[in-house]
């Protein structure tokens, strides 16, 4: 569609407020204005009070009216608003804004000379939204409430409401109304001015546009995508386009959760290939007329609970093994890890968001990395938090870029203008973000989520666009070491091989190694085939169905409804303990002559301080006890403490005599520059009696110092000095 300043001229044989319509039924135009002045004047809320009347003299700007105060008011013509919305809200605002005028002229002894001020009136209501799946032609010029997220933005534009005309011959000036939203004017064919004798006669569409002296409000276009979790699997997420106007233009950005109330409308698309000669083809949009904000991220599409649920949710937390019950329903079908379903347990309840009186937010989401062996249910852990987590995204490493995570800027084909695309840590804010093999990702890419995980903002700055979008998501991550599996002749070091920047940034990292012990082994093997076994009966499934959607309304109401703190004696606790465990990293690193593979600073006692307030929050409890908090430094030290001290341990005495020998053995066997088979040189070395773990210590020193270096996938070795 053009817009008014290219001076295009808009023909419409849409009238508004047809006569003798049947739809309208008894209501005239009279009757309804009427009805609506009556409305905001005598409504009386539950204390007996005018709302809508107090609300006007308070804001004369917009006027928020909710559906069900219309209803039990009128409800012939709250039914009238909802079939025939373009037609009576009009109507509505005119009410307004004459009661406006008469309310200032009692009050402030103003003289009524006309109605100047514009009241838009915002409607809501507490039904529940369609899909956008749904919305058909059936839809059309009637009034809907849909959800979704936003996920792109326009710049403001002027859209005229009078365009004023003149005509070129007799230079007469006429203004006309535009329909709201994206249609236009109805534009006479021809002057009204009568011709006198000698005078030439104004011929057919003699009008020309004067812009200046036309009528305008503000206008932007939204795109509104369906929330991550509404998409059915395997299919796209579909988006509308949306129409704001007046007090709504620039309230959202993009990412933001909304549920809006709108007229399904149609306009004439200009421009595009399909459209053209198809006449009676016309793009769907809606024209919002109110906008419901989800303030609190983690209310996310299930916010309703009943009294029968809250009563079990309390009951259920007050039990002493409701912790225990809770870690039990994370990812049954895995066997034993029982310490990192406890992790994830913790972080899809979170802790608790926190502002600073100087404006500094503190995260209260936990981020949980998963390094180590294939095989050992990384991936289903992942899924599992996708399918549980009130809002989830889940991605791949490989697959992803450092735009698809954050935010990309996209060029509009129609308007040629940029706009902002939120990506998946935008499409997950207030949720879980689960990446799997992060490990894959390229190293600029797992940059550009080093903001994302701790400030929980994304700041862009692209053509031209520079703006700051919330990302307030946990990250669960699942990544493999350099070599494939975990090798525990490796130091920690070479084994995480991530950056130190991005290390600090999770709260706590398990090493998920597949260790060979026979009764282990067994147990695993006989519960595999009894999930493989037992997984087409049907009750059980839907019992699992079942189980799934109670923890998910149960992970919800806790975000909800609980904002735990830590308790003085719980605070003074896990201060020592910090300080203790500062002291054993450095005295550590002292003996090891090397930093900690993972770094233990201010960010872990954070971690620690959030562990515990989502460990508080599964009881529903408003304090963090001293309880909680040797909970979250045992979970502390079996995953980060574990990880830093992981790898290989500082060699005796006797075995650096060894080393050095079997050092000595290599260097007369192999010449500088002289090229051998990795697994030869060990047979050879193994048969003169020494063991291979020695062996493969002393290739790695050698290494180290530079004196050798691995070539093919560290299959032959090259001697460099």
């Amino acid at each position: 569609m053009s817009g008014w300043d290219e001076g295009a001229v808009f023909y419409s044989d849409q009238a508004q407020f047809p006569r003798g319509d049947p739809d309208h039924g008894s209501v005239t135009r009279h009757s309804a204005l009427r009805k609506f002045k009556e409305f905001i004047r005598g409504f009386t809320g539950l204390k007996g009070d005018f709302p809508y009347r107090e609300m006007l003299v308070h804001n004369s700007n917009y006027l928020p009216v909710a559906m069900e105060d219309l209803d039990s008011f009128d409800a012939e013509l709250s039914d009238k608003i909802r079939k025939l919305p373009a037609d009576y809200l009009p109507l509505f605002e005119t009410a307004a804004a004459e009661v406006l005028a008469s309310l200032r002229l009692k009050v402030d002894g103003q003289t009524e000379d006309s109605v100047t001020e514009e009241v838009q009136v915002l409607l809501s209501s507490k039904e529940n939204p369609i899909s956008m799946r749904s919305l058909g032609a059936e839809y059309i010029s009637k009034l809907v409430k849909i959800s979704g997220i936003t996920i792109a933005a326009s710049r403001t534009k002027a859209k005229a409401t009078y365009v004023t005309l003149m005509c070129r011959n007799c230079k007469n000036v006429k203004s006309i109304p535009c329909r709201p939203g994206l249609g236009g004017a109805i534009v006479p064919r021809s002057c009204d001015h009568v011709a006198q004798p000698g005078e030439e006669p104004c011929p057919v569409d003699p009008w020309i546009m004067v812009p200046d002296k036309s009528k305008y409000v503000d206008q932007q276009t939204l795109k509104l995508q369906e929330n991550p979790e509404d998409v059915p699997t395997g299919e796209l997420p579909r988006n509308t386009l949306l129409s704001l106007d007046r007090h709504l233009v620039q309230t959202i950005v993009p990412g933001t959760r909304l549920t809006i109330m709108g007229i399904y409308s149609i306009y004439q698309a200009s421009g595009s290939a399909v459209q053209k000669g198809a006449v009676a083809v016309r793009q769907p949009y809606i024209r919002v007329v109110g906008i419901d904000q989800d303030h609190d991220t983690n209310s996310g599409g299930l916010s309703s609970f009943t009294v029968d649920e809250k009563k079990e949710f309390l009951e259920f937390a007050q039990r002493r093994d409701s912790y225990a019950r809770i870690c039990s329903m994370i990812a049954p079908s895995i066997f034993g890890h029982d310490n990192v379903k406890k992790a994830i347990a913790c972080l899809l309840f979170g802790g608790s968001r926190k502002k600073l009186p100087d404006g500094v937010r503190l995260r209260g989401d936990i981020n949980v990395l998963l390094l180590g062996d294939p095989s050992t249910a990384k991936s289903q852990f992942l899924k599992f938090v996708e399918k549980t987590a009130p809002i989830a995204v889940y991605t791949s490493g490989k697959g992803s870029s450092a735009a698809g995570l954050t935010a990309s800027v996209i060029r509009d084909s129609s308007s040629r203008e940029f706009y902002l695309e939120g990506g998946a840590m935008v499409l997950a804010d207030g949720g879980v973000v689960c990446i799997d093999e992060f490990d894959k990702m390229r190293v600029e890419d797992r940059v550009a989520i080093h903001e994302a995980m701790e400030q929980q903002t994304i700041s862009i700055a692209k053509a031209g666009i520079t703006t700051v979008l919330n990302s307030r998501t946990s990250v669960l991550a699942a990544a493999n070491p350099p070599s494939g599996r975990y090798d525990d002749l490796k130091s920690a070091q070479d084994n995480i091989d991530l950056q130190t920047t991005i290390l600090s940034r999770f709260d706590l990292i398990f090493i998920v190694k597949d260790v060979r012990k026979y009764d282990q082994d067994k147990l695993i093997a006989s519960h595999i085939i009894k999930v493989h076994a037992g997984a087409g009966m049907a009750t059980k499934e839907s019992d699992v169905s079942d189980k799934d959607n109670w923890l998910k309304r149960f992970i919800q109401y806790c975000r909800m409804f609980c904002k735990p703190r830590l308790s003085d004696a719980a605070a003074s606790m896990l201060q020592n303990k910090y300080l203790e465990i500062r002291q054993k990293i450095r005295q550590q690193a002292h003996e090891a002559g090397a930093a900690a593979p993972i770094p233990i600073t201010v960010r872990q006692l954070e971690a620690i301080i959030r562990i515990s307030e989502s460990l508080a929050k599964m009881r529903l409890s408003s304090e963090a006890t001293e309880e909680h908090v040797a909970e979250a430094l045992r979970l502390f030290n079996v995953s980060t403490m574990d990880a830093a001290r992981s790898g290989i341990s500082e060699p005796t005495d006797e075995m650096r005599k060894e080393i050095q020998q079997v050092e000595t053995q290599i260097r007369r066997r192999m010449g500088i520059g002289s090229i051998m088979s990795e697994r030869r040189l060990i047979d050879e070395l193994t048969r003169m009696g020494m063991s291979e773990s020695i062996i493969r210590r002393a290739l790695l020193t050698m290494h180290q110092r530079d004196e050798l270096e691995y070539k093919r996938e560290r299959r032959i070795i090259v001697r460099k000095a």
